[in-house]
């Protein structure tokens, strides 16, 4: 959760807590299940989509090798998206479980992207996901590198 969401449930909880002064029954109890349940849902959207970006370079590195240098946007999206990840999952540990069916759901979508994007077939992408989930968000695999 970032500290913007810190602050506002923080303010929401506080402000129940000071009105309620004592008494639990006031207490906004459906207001405050909603903002959390709100928060889960952002965080499993902001996931989400960091997942997304990464797997679109990740395919666009592999199969368009000529376009991918170390300097290259892509190699620092790569970098920025797993690193992102690895922030929104300190946060929210509970949605790395998620991971598999999100990348499961949404690979089709990432490779009709990646293909657009590079303007290569579509069957240059592999139809199954070519990476586990590990290697998809380990800092040191680079696909087509030994």
């Amino acid at each position: 959760m970032d500290s913007v969401a810190n602050e506002l449930l923080y303010a929401f909880v506080e402000g129940n807590a000071k009105m309620t002064a004592g008494h639990v029954s006031k207490l906004d109890l459906a207001n405050l299940a909603e903002e959390i349940e709100s928060l889960g849902k952002r965080d499993r959207r902001a996931l989400r989509s960091r997942l997304k970006v990464l797997m679109r370079h990740l395919l666009k590195w592999c199969y368009q090798p000529e376009r991918c240098q170390k300097g290259h946007s892509w190699w620092s999206t790569i970098r920025t998206h797993r690193r992102d990840i690895e922030l929104i999952l300190e946060d929210s540990p509970s949605l790395r479980r998620q991971i598999p069916n999100m990348i499961a759901a949404d690979y089709q979508a990432m490779r009709l992207d990646a293909s657009g994007e590079t303007s290569l077939p579509l069957e240059t992408f592999p139809e199954m996901r070519p990476w586990t989930t590990e290697q998809i968000l380990d800092e040191t695999f680079w696909p087509g590198e030994a």
